[in-house]
């Protein structure tokens, strides 16, 4: 299952290496290029709840397979669209596929393993993940060099049909459960997010005209309907509330949507700067995110030793700090004299925040969820981490389009400004650790400890 996975994590980290190579060949802006981003993020978001339902009712495999093998077809048909329009669409498809392949990876974890022994199977989830930040970009700038850039989507043709014969043989055949759907709860967090991120991603681009403040008011009003009727859905709801009773399960999914967010908004103005404002291959800008990618692929399975054993507000906070420090950092040293080597110095920063956040969130999001739940959890979490990334997404584009008018096109001090938005964001996750509470186990094991403690001194 970590195939298909695998290939979600590198198509998400291979486009902002070769966005600008698109927006040359088609002739197009900055916002433009964003939507190739920006349309699969937002089918994925919207239909990863729909996926992690589908997951429940008719099995983790099914789901997985048939995610797996529209995310392939999509695929060739990015490769060979020859408009901008064309591509966009297929990249709508990928999402959908990749939304209903996504949350079964998480589901079958959840359902095989117990509470306290998903560190070890969740540390292969984050390795995995800093494998594919680190083959996609690098991948992305080789294929985009020496092929073309249709090639950085006909490359997951092969890996696909692989994965999809070796689902058959070793993925598990868990059961499904026969429920409800609700149809009514997809038509309105769909119409919602979509709303909100048209408006924000076209707004500035057209001036802030009306109809741009009026989308993002009327997505803003159906997010709140969309709460109530999963309050009054009394069937099965699309995403089960009392999952939010839960303090580390919501806090866990503010906190992967704020990472998501952090990592999503710095990779754009990163690759512009290194390409258009240092004059980088796709090749050579794709090798320095090789540190970031490193160190977490290194550290990521011993941080996941470690989550079962010790309360999770000093590891994500860690996580939070070092992100916010290597952002920042980051910012500092995009200048046109700066050595470009000395890039590498904030970005293995951020690698580091990244083996501290994405596994451990999804240690801490999966822990106090039952079986039964195991696909709507899967999906609330990583729903949550695609929006990060959709929000981030909207918003970075028409960050950079302004700041690049406002610097009159200096598009080394536009970007370099740009990635104060991620190093903000990561604050606001460093708040959110704060507020993490241990675990049963280990809460129960505290207070055994203390009990032990307290017997003896009678005792004596």
């Amino acid at each position: 299952m970590m195939i298909g996975f695998f290939l979600t994590v590198v198509d998400s980290s291979i486009l902002p290496v070769v966005n600008p190579v698109i927006r040359q060949e088609f002739g197009i802006d900055y916002n433009a290029v964003i939507w190739v981003t920006s349309i699969y993020l937002l089918t994925f978001a919207t239909v990863l709840p729909v996926g992690g339902r589908l997951g429940d009712r008719f099995g983790p495999k099914n789901m997985y397979m048939f995610g797996l093998a529209l995310f392939t077809a999509a695929s060739v048909w990015c490769g060979l669209s020859d408009s901008l329009e064309a591509l966009i669409a297929a990249r709508a498809i990928q999402g959908v596929g990749a939304a209903l392949l996504a949350p079964q990876t998480f589901s079958v974890i959840t359902r095989i393993f117990p509470p306290e022994r998903r560190g070890v199977p969740m540390s292969l989830w984050g390795a995995v993940a800093g494998a594919g930040m680190l083959i996609g970009p690098l991948a992305g700038g080789v294929l985009a060099d020496q092929l073309g850039w249709q090639w950085v989507f006909l490359v997951n043709a092969p890996i696909g049909v692989l994965g999809l014969v070796l689902a058959v043989r070793f993925i598990p055949a868990l059961p499904g459960r026969p429920h409800h759907l609700d149809m009514f709860g997809v038509l309105l967090s769909g119409v919602g997010i979509c709303l909100i991120v048209f408006g924000l991603q076209e707004g500035q681009h057209h001036g802030w005209e009306p109809w741009s403040l009026a989308a993002i008011a009327a997505g803003v009003v159906t997010i709140p309907m969309f709460v109530v009727w999963q309050a009054v859905e009394r069937q099965q709801p699309l995403i089960p509330l009392t999952l939010f009773r839960h303090r580390n399960f919501t806090l866990a999914n503010a906190g992967i949507a704020v990472v998501s967010f952090a990592f999503v908004a710095f990779a754009a103005p990163m690759m512009f700067y290194l390409q258009e404002a240092r004059g980088l291959s796709p090749t050579r800008a794709a090798l320095m995110l090789a540190p970031l990618a490193i160190a977490t692929g290194i550290l990521a399975p011993l941080v996941g030793r470690v989550v079962d054993r010790v309360p999770p507000r000093p590891i994500i906070g860690i996580g939070f700090a070092t992100l916010a420090v290597g952002l920042f950092w980051l910012a500092v040293e995009m200048s046109l004299d700066a050595p470009v080597w000395r890039l590498a110095m904030p970005l293995t920063v951020m690698g580091v925040a990244g083996a501290f956040t994405w596994e451990p969130l999804a240690v801490i999001a999966s822990r106090p969820l039952p079986s039964e739940l195991a696909g709507a959890g899967s999906a609330v979490f990583n729903t949550a981490r695609q929006l990060g990334a959709l929000l981030s997404s909207a918003g970075i584009a028409p960050l950079m389009t302004w700041l690049v008018s406002r610097e009159g096109a200096n598009v080394t001090a536009a970007m370099s400004r740009s990635m104060l938005l991620p190093a903000f964001a990561a604050g606001v996750g460093l708040i959110t650790a704060l507020f993490l509470v241990g675990p049963e186990h280990l809460r129960g094991a505290a207070t055994s400890r203390r009990r032990l403690r307290a017997t003896a001194s009678v005792a004596l």
